[in-house]
């Protein structure tokens, strides 16, 4: 019998590339095979984000992955949340006059996610990340050639093959993210058996012990992988693994 998928959920592949829809509802279908109460449930509830975005991290063509970095779940705010993970929809500029900008501040996992890079860079020296140490690295990023925009270092991931994805798609105020996030998991085990189609399979980059439960998944194996704890926590900044894989990529330099 065809699992029932709810039209709203339906309506809402279409802000993916044409190259991923099919597999977006075969992975629907996955996840309606397993428990068959829980998309109709979660279409009827509030959930981020809002304005069918439930898809928007599968812009990038099926083909051009060549990284898969899997957060923990959307922002659990209406105007952060924008179906991209660590992409918070609040945050314009990146940078003032006394260092990162308020709302990228207010994004805890996109400022250590910022200061990591800075830090990879040679811009700030690891252990000496605060108030003080940032002020001189914003101002000479306002005249250096560096990104000013989130929508430019979102442009810069995407345009190094990046796919975007949290390991649970919504944010719900009365269910725990790792309830969510086991719910997606047939959903993330057909997105990955799609990708296993490239040429070169995707390398998964893993933040924080929710994401890291794909790794229980079927033929995870046959992907490359690196794991960190989730940028909430100050310690990623320091993570000489993301330092390094990261580095080389200049995702704070402006492309022309």
């Amino acid at each position: 019998m065809n699992p029932t998928i709810p039209p709203i959920l339906i309506d809402a592949l279409s802000r993916a590339h044409p190259s991923w829809q099919p597999h977006l509802r075969a992975g629907l279908e996955a996840v309606a095979h397993a428990n068959p109460a829980y998309l109709p449930a979660l279409a009827l509830d509030d959930y981020l984000p809002t304005d069918q975005r439930l898809f928007a991290a599968f812009a990038l063509p099926l083909s051009a992955v060549r990284y898969v970095l899997v957060g923990e779940g959307p922002y659990p705010r209406a105007e952060s949340a924008t179906g991209v993970c660590f992409m918070d929809g609040a945050v314009g500029s990146l940078w003032c006059e006394s260092g990162l900008s308020k709302p990228v501040n207010k994004a805890t996992s996109l400022r250590n996610f910022m200061k990591m890079l800075l830090v990879a860079e040679g811009r700030l020296a690891a252990g000496d990340t605060g108030g003080a140490a940032m002020a001189p690295v914003a101002a000479r990023a306002a005249a250096d050639g560096s990104i000013q925009t989130l929508a430019e270092l979102q442009d810069n991931l995407t345009g190094q093959g990046f796919l975007l994805l949290n390991a649970s798609l919504v944010f719900r105020k009365t269910v725990a993210p790792v309830v969510d996030a086991r719910a997606w998991l047939p959903f993330l085990q057909t997105i990955l058996a799609a990708l296993l189609g490239n040429a070169t399979a995707p390398t998964l980059v893993l933040w924080g012990k929710i994401a890291e439960q794909i790794r229980k998944l079927p033929d995870v194996e046959q992907f490359p992988q690196l794991v960190s704890e989730h940028p909430y926590n100050l310690s990623f900044i320091e993570h000489a693994g993301m330092q390094d894989f990261f580095r080389p990529m200049k995702l704070l330099i402006a492309k022309k």
